[in-house]
């Protein structure tokens, strides 16, 4: 995955990509809890598509697809260990969280979590390509 901007590095790709997953997590519990629905793959790949075009940034739709579907995977996992009450306020502290002057214990930890699970799929990505590069032995 590649973020198309003017001047990156893979430091700023990776966080730009847990920023990603932590808002599309935080809309995600947000529209659950407020509408009992899940937003779909597109409608997350779509966000990301506009978060990214507010800062003149951009990524090809697979990886806004890719980032959309394992923000859904934490989103619901979130979800299923929480209460209804815990879950509501959880989403509410994500939101607010998105704005860089409101402090939140639970929006940092659940940042961290976002970078892990973002980490996971990429040394599973990985681990993936390496197995897949390897070569069938040939049976003489």
């Amino acid at each position: 995955m590649t973020l198309n901007t003017a001047s990156h590095s893979s430091t700023t790709d990776r966080g730009a990509r847990v920023a990603l997953i932590y808002a599309l997590v935080a809309e995600r519990l947000s529209t659950y809890y407020e509408h009992d629905q899940w937003l779909t793959e597109a409608q997350g790949a779509s966000l990301c598509a506009d978060w990214l075009s507010r800062s003149k940034r951009s990524l090809p739709l697979a990886d806004r697809k890719h980032l959309s579907a394992l923000s859904d995977q934490l989103a619901r996992q979130i979800a299923e260990s929480l209460s209804r009450e815990a879950g509501l306020y959880t989403a509410h502290e994500m939101m607010e969280s998105l704005d860089p002057n409101h402090d939140s214990d639970i929006g940092r930890s659940l940042m961290v979590e976002c970078q892990r699970f973002l980490d996971s799929d990429v040394a599973a990505d990985a681990s993936t390509k390496q197995t897949c590069s390897v070569s069938p032995m040939r049976q003489a």
